[in-house]
């Protein structure tokens, strides 16, 4: 079942491609369908995204405590088998429930690209990992699976982050302003800086969500702050965002990623739910803007997708830091919580036509390399 097979389309041809992603965010799974030769982007259909209960996002949150020790990227211990299994089924549902709704025969699918949940991102150490049992997901969906897509890029010595850019590229082929970056505001923020020749730069910026999300859930019960209203109510600590941004990760020179829990909201434990939330977003916001210092050229436009694009603080934010319009992706005609996904679908048929995925300027990998692990459905 696991064997490698001969690719089923040559180069040229059109794949019809679903997407699977969890981010760090721990919000659910984003499900999206493209269709693309894998470098044009043909078609794209409607993304959907399927909730995580609150009782699964607190496993979740346990399994990233007990995956802190991994030092194997196939080590499940403890827990983590069982969560694995559970989360693999849980995007099974979702996939059967995305095609049910939207009348999608599963058989046109070619391809599923599976991004699995992270719970370890230690590329120092040439260490990624991610939940997800792609030969359980191609057994029960029917369909042939690419997953595991960071791991060959940090074997190589690559960061393994952010794999999105090649489709930010091919996505934003139509948009006229250059330079311009595609900022992904998921749990960690990234970016994918596009110049007027196609050059790609990205890396992690720093925290998006993920710290403000906790902080929420934790002090007030929220699982994230709607808009941004609890931090448009607050007063930023200055001197602790001063504090977080002194980190050696923000002087870096990219390629670089970052870990969900790189960053302790320990000093901000006294603060109000208020204050609280308006320091962390006013940090998230200066990180992004720290990108600024490793472009070649300030961008003309950003445009911005994950679920933190629907933070309005937080894009008024960083678009005061960065002196340039902050957009969502809607008004490009994208689906902000789609891209992703979608990208995930777009590596898939990469991976499977032995197509790059990271590239110098991206991962810092040493070369343009592809990736993936495949597997068959029997049969």
């Amino acid at each position: 079942m696991h064997e490698e097979r001969r690719v089923s389309k040559q180069q040229g041809e059109v794949w019809r491609a679903l997407g699977l992603m969890s981010g760090t965010s721990l919000d659910g799974i984003d499900v999206a369908v493209i269709e693309t030769d894998g470098e044009r982007v043909l078609g794209r259909g409607l993304p959907a995204t399927y909730p995580y209960s609150d009782a699964f996002r607190r496993q979740l949150r346990d399994g990233l405590a007990e995956a802190a020790g991994l030092e194997s990227r196939d080590a499940r211990p403890g827990r983590l088998k069982l969560l694995e299994c559970y989360l693999t089924e849980l995007h099974e549902e979702a996939v059967a429930t995305y095609l049910a709704d939207h009348d999608i025969a599963p058989e046109s699918i070619d391809i599923i690209g599976f991004h699995g949940q992270t719970v370890l991102h230690r590329p120092e150490a040439r260490l990624t990992v991610q939940l997800g049992d792609g030969a359980l997901l191609a057994e029960r969906c029917g369909r042939p699976v690419v997953y595991d897509l960071r791991a060959a890029d940090v074997a190589a010595g690559g960061q393994g982050a952010p794999l999105a850019s090649v489709y930010h590229r091919a996505l934003a082929g139509e948009v006229e302003q250059r330079p311009l970056v595609i900022l992904n505001l998921g749990g960690v923020a990234n970016v994918t800086w596009i110049g007027a020749d196609g050059t790609l730069i990205a890396f992690d910026t720093g925290p998006a969500s993920a710290m403000i999300d906790d902080w929420c859930q934790a002090k007030a019960g929220l699982p994230f702050d709607a808009e941004g209203r609890l931090a448009a109510k607050g007063t930023a600590d200055d001197a602790i965002v001063r504090q977080w941004l002194a980190a050696p990760f923000f002087a870096l020179p990219p390629p670089k990623s970052l870990d969900r829990n790189a960053f302790d909201a320990a000093p901000i434990a006294g603060h109000s739910v208020e204050d609280g939330a308006a320091t962390l977003t006013a940090f998230s916001a200066a990180a992004v803007a720290r990108a600024l210092d490793h472009f070649p050229q300030r961008p003309e436009l950003w445009i911005a997708s994950g679920g933190g694009r629907k933070n309005e603080t937080l894009l008024g934010m960083i678009a005061e830091r960065v002196d340039a319009p902050v957009l969502p992706a809607e008004g490009f005609g994208f689906d902000g919580d789609g891209v992703e996904a979608e990208a995930w679908a777009y590596l898939a048929v990469r991976s499977r036509l032995g197509l790059p995925i990271t590239f110098p300027g991206t991962t810092g990998v040493t070369s343009p390399l592809t990736g993936g692990v495949f597997a068959d459905v029997a049969g």
